[in-house]
């Protein structure tokens, strides 16, 4: 029998969700062994899909629709009850690691729930994302087997708006990946310089998008600029939606040069950007998880973040927060670290003890002990139909 794990984030490049995928399929890899086997959409020939799994070949299926049809194709099987099991020949369960659960009949299943964000923060997605979600994801939800949230918080937010039973929810922290560590100057130096980063930067990762809050950072980082501090800051990552206010905005700004857009950083690259940086920000309104604050950590950067959702649960004390609605309060919180190198250092050494508390391997183990639960759950519930059928 074959545990299936849904790759389509991964496959199709879909940033953090893809990486999420890609890593647990690596970790999930020696644990399961030939019993695991991927699945996923995409449109056009497969044939030069490269596939994740720590070296070993596994089974994957596919379809060839492309992100939207496949999308459509799913929403209108879970309305009409037609179950896509034939899909996975031989499966003894679906994990679903996007908010797209395939309709199945006689195949049990698990879906991570990453966030609730587009029902909380509507104006910040798409109209048509934001209806489709809004109207999926409570049935998909439903008709799960078990579901996974990766912090408290969301889970939190399933339960107080889905009105999930608790004990459906499964809180199964993320971590940074392994070559998230301290890196030396010589690569530091070098990295600095294939990028062309300025000396001394604050650095944000993640994708632009209106909840990254990058405008009021922007306005944070002319505060400090206009104290007299050297400060720039970096964004390191691809450009999302609804983010043309954004760029309007940067042409004009005052002092545009101390703003670095770094655009796509090699993952390899990676943690020597985060550890070149003075500290590591993430300002955001609302955050499911918010992996650059364990990812700057790891490599040993001082973190400054948000109070809000999930982040206070995974920078504990090591961290510093801010009210990221509120400018100054934004401002005053960079200034004090970015001026305070006796409080850096002790962020940098607090940072790596709190990071080195979450890992693949034992998001991988807990993964696996749901599958387990959900899998013996209905071979009991099968054996007590047959038994009563006797």
């Amino acid at each position: 029998m074959t545990i299936y794990l849904d790759m389509s984030a991964a496959i199709n490049g879909k940033a953090g969700l893809g990486r999420y995928a890609a890593t647990l399929a690596d970790h999930l890899s020696p644990l399961l062994g030939e019993r695991l086997a991927f699945f996923y959409n995409r449109a056009g020939a497969s044939g030069t899909v490269r596939l994740p799994g720590a070296g070993t070949a596994h089974q994957a299926r596919h379809v060839r629709l492309g992100y939207k049809p496949w999308r459509l194709a799913v929403w209108l099987g879970q309305m009409a009850g037609i179950g896509f099991d034939r899909l996975l020949p031989a499966a003894e369960l679906y994990h679903a690691t996007e908010h797209l659960l395939m309709p199945l009949r006689q195949v049990p299943s698990v879906l991570t729930v990453h966030d609730l964000i587009y029902h909380l923060l509507p104006q910040h997605h798409k109209r048509l994302n934001y209806w489709f979600l809004n109207a999926a994801m409570p049935l998909f939800c439903q008709r799960a087997n078990a579901l996974i949230t990766i912090s408290e918080n969301s889970k939190r937010d399933l339960v107080r708006l889905y009105a999930v039973t608790p004990q459906k929810v499964h809180v199964i922290y993320e971590a940074a990946a392994p070559h998230f560590r301290p890196q030396t100057p010589e690569r530091i130096t070098a990295v600095r310089a294939r990028y062309h980063l300025p000396a001394h930067y604050m650095l944000t990762v993640g994708t632009i998008e209106p909840r990254k809050n990058l405008d009021r950072l922007l306005d944070a980082l002319l505060i400090l600029r206009q104290s007299g501090l050297d400060a720039h800051l970096v964004i390191v990552g691809s450009k999302g939606w609804l983010t043309e206010g954004f760029f309007a905005r940067l042409e004009t700004l005052p002092q545009r040069e101390a703003v670095h857009l770094a655009g796509f950083v090699a993952d390899d690259d990676l943690p020597a950007v985060y550890a070149g940086a003075r500290l590591t920000v993430l300002a955001s309104v609302y955050e499911g998880f918010g992996l650059p604050v364990l990812e700057g950590m790891a490599c040993g950067s001082p973190v400054v973040c948000s109070g809000t959702a999930s982040l206070p649960e995974l920078g504990s004390t090591a961290a510093r927060y801010f009210d990221p609605l509120t400018v100054a309060d934004i401002a005053q919180t960079l200034q004090r670290v970015w001026q305070d190198e006796e409080e850096r250092q002790a962020m940098r050494q607090a940072g790596l003890v709190r990071a080195a508390q979450f890992s693949w391997a034992q998001t991988a183990a807990a993964t696996l002990e749901v599958y387990q639960r959900v899998i013996e759950s209905r071979r009991d519930g099968a054996s007590k139909v047959e038994r009563q059928s006797i």
